[in-house]
């Protein structure tokens, strides 16, 4: 899919995206990391010329840790790192009360809409909220915020403005339909490696000294130039 190219919208969003349906209320289970294993598949064996759309609600309901163990957590956020290094562009959209496994999700995206009435919210058991990933993706956004502060500590709902506000999503609306038809196309012409290498050096800023990172960026620099070249070329 190019820039300014016609949008064909389905109800779950543009023809040819990945469309995943991911409910919170549901546990880490290995059915949901092969779900989500086989959309990266599909989206690297197209090279990244379509998008992953993942519609997200619900948040964990009653004794959701029973049967879980760390190896299966361990191959959930492995998962969701792949998501995230995509050689393709995901877009979130969160729905009415978004946690648990939709809350990990639309942290790992690169475009995220919430309607009017999402709440992000971090899942509590035992006295505590549930320490994956999504807090090291929460605070990465500002643990000094005071919102994201109690959501990590106390489980403390974030509502859609308040999410806007702090930059956890991109846009809050009830037209679904609209926001992924902007989203098709502010990301349509973005798409393969030069996007997840650019995502990465992105995701890598705020934990590389400027003597670390200077490496990749001169590497990513010289890919760039060789490319302007060969196309000058051709």
């Amino acid at each position: 899919m190019r820039q300014g190219a016609d949008i064909t919208r389905t109800d779950d969003g543009v023809l040819g995206d990945e469309v995943l349906r991911i409910d919170g209320r549901q546990p880490i289970s290995a059915d949901l990391v092969a779900r989500v294993g086989q959309a990266c598949d599909r989206a690297e064996a197209l090279g990244g010329s379509a998008r992953v759309i993942v519609h997200l609600l619900g948040v964990p309901e009653g004794t959701w840790t029973d049967g879980l163990n760390v190896a299966l957590v361990n191959r959930w956020e492995r998962g969701l790192r792949r998501l995230e290094r995509l050689p393709a562009t995901t877009v979130a959209v969160a729905d009415g009360d978004c946690g648990g496994v939709a809350l990990d999700i639309l942290l790992a995206t690169d475009y995220r809409v919430a309607t009017t009435t999402t709440r992000l919210i971090v899942p509590v058991g035992s006295g505590a909220t549930w320490p994956g990933m999504a807090l090291y993706r929460l605070a990465s956004h500002g643990s000094a915020r005071s919102a994201v502060r109690r959501a990590v500590l106390f489980g403390a709902p974030i509502d859609a403005l308040s999410a806007l506000a702090l930059q956890l999503v991109d846009e809050v609306t009830d037209e679904v339909g609209e926001a992924l038809d902007r989203a098709a196309g502010l990301t349509g012409a973005f798409a393969g490696p030069e996007l997840a290498i650019r995502r990465q050096l992105m995701l890598d800023a705020g934990t590389t000294s400027f003597e670390e990172a200077l490496g990749a960026h001169l590497a990513a620099c010289d890919r760039a130039l060789r490319q302007i070249s060969a196309g000058a070329a051709s």
